[in-house]
């Protein structure tokens, strides 16, 4: 699969921007487009209507939770995928409820993380 679609990828801390989008490198050659924190992810989902969010959930300015919330109201067709070190079961649950594709953690094997998110792009791999 080289998938080369448009990802947002929002993280307040810098090194976590540049760990994942190495593994978003491997596969293929994704357009990746960055924000720190949910008030700019918000703007630049609207101009650059990404084909997919990666998202941190504990950000300064906005929190990731409230960041899917309102992403899901600009596009409720919005494919999010929650990437964080946080793992409480309410947060997990309430990104699911909001319609998060999926959860993952950042301290998940580099491999496992490419797998998942290789997984949640796979379907659209073709169209874009």
């Amino acid at each position: 699969m080289t998938f080369t679609g448009k990802i947002l990828l929002v993280d307040d801390e810098v090194h976590i921007r540049k760990f994942v989008s190495l593994i978003l490198k491997q596969l293929g050659r994704p357009v990746i487009i960055e924000a720190s924190n949910g008030e700019d992810a918000l703007v630049i989902y609207q101009a650059e209507k990404p084909d997919f969010v990666l998202l941190d959930v504990n950000m300064p300015r906005m929190d990731g939770i409230e960041t899917l919330r309102k992403l899901k109201e600009l596009d409720s067709g919005c494919r999010v995928i929650m990437l964080t070190s946080l793992a409480n079961r309410e947060t997990v649950e309430r990104a699911l409820e909001l319609g998060a594709l999926n959860y993952i953690r950042k301290d998940t094997p580099k491999e496992e993380i490419a797998q998942s998110l290789a997984e949640c792009i796979k379907p659209t791999s073709d169209t874009v």
